[in-house]
């Protein structure tokens, strides 16, 4: 009795175990999702420009041109440059959030400045955001003459 217990428990554990990898290859053969909204609006905005090199600070003059896209991005534009910083949980950044910057190096945003966010409506603490390198972008006719 106990002999055939262990024989069905052992051909349950298979056939779950060919169940879970069957399960992991078909995600893995599943096409790519569609774009999100927050990487359809970051492709419009860098219509037309090339990426530069990275950079661990850029300088800022104020904030109010450093904006979330959701789910994407932290962009901030000056002049004909956009700077990207994707961060390390994109995911996580929402729109509707309000950004507390405590910066360390006066008017620079730096990769290890600190940055909460806040809700928007109700002032309550929502997360962190935690920096990753600022991307320029921009036109070829910049790119060439800088």
């Amino acid at each position: 009795m106990l002999k055939n217990l262990a024989i069905v428990l052992a051909a349950t554990g298979l056939l779950a175990g060919s169940a879970v990898l069957a399960q992991d290859s078909a995600e893995t053969e599943a096409p790519m999702e569609e774009k999100s909204k927050g990487q359809i609006k970051l492709d419009k905005l860098l219509d037309g420009k090339e990426a530069g090199e990275p950079s661990r600070c850029i300088r800022t003059v104020g904030s109010g041109s450093l904006r979330i896209i959701d789910g994407t991005a932290i962009v901030y534009k000056r002049g004909d440059t956009v700077w990207v910083n994707r961060t390390r949980n994109p995911r996580h950044l929402d729109d509707s959030d309000v950004m507390v910057i405590r910066k360390f190096s006066g008017s620079q945003l730096c990769r290890l400045d600190t940055i909460t966010t806040v809700d928007r409506y109700n002032q309550f603490y929502t997360g962190n955001i935690f920096l990753t390198d600022f991307v320029p972008y921009k036109t070829a006719e910049q790119t060439s003459e800088s």
